[in-house]
């Protein structure tokens, strides 16, 4: 099912040049034809704008496995920070870590955290083009980034790519 929104995007937005649909696949296809990756902007006209788009997925899916390494290690180094903290106290007598530490750690340990739905939600978007050319750059992506900068389990808790 191919489902062209022109001629409504047309009319919201004060008319456009018939050169500048967008269609929207509903079932896999690897046509090219009119297809826009996620903004209307970013529409592949040709060949090479398709391979360009294709290299910019690439680099993004890879770009996710890179902001999970960011997040594992900021992880590890908190904990071994408290790990140190404990057994050698932060203060007299062996007192717990302040708790200005540890909120100052949640809050970034969560702005990492939401960059990465954030980015798996986006990579989601991308897949659901339904085009197999941008399936497969995904795909690549994901592969490209687990072997640069995937040093834990390939196990995953929420991503949706």
């Amino acid at each position: 099912m191919n489902h062209d929104h022109s001629m409504h995007d047309a009319d919201m937005h004060g008319g456009m040049g018939g050169g500048d649909r967008c269609s929207m696949n509903m079932l896999f296809t690897w046509d090219t034809n009119n297809l826009c990756i996620i903004f209307r902007t970013w529409h592949v006209r040709g060949p090479v704008s398709l391979m360009l788009s294709l290299l910019a997925i690439v680099a993004m899916t890879a770009g996710y496995e890179f902001v999970r390494e960011v997040s594992r290690r900021y992880e590890a180094k908190l904990e071994t920070k408290r790990g140190i903290t404990r057994r050698e106290g932060s203060g007299p007598a062996g007192t717990a870590p302040s708790v200005t530490a540890n909120k100052d750690g949640q809050v970034i340990k969560s702005l990492l955290y939401a960059t990465q739905v954030f980015y798996s939600f986006f990579i989601m978007l991308l897949f659901m083009t339904y085009n197999g050319w941008v399936m497969a750059a995904v795909a690549v992506g994901a592969f490209v980034g687990y072997m640069i900068w995937g040093n834990a389990s390939a196990t995953k808790s929420v991503a949706c790519h």
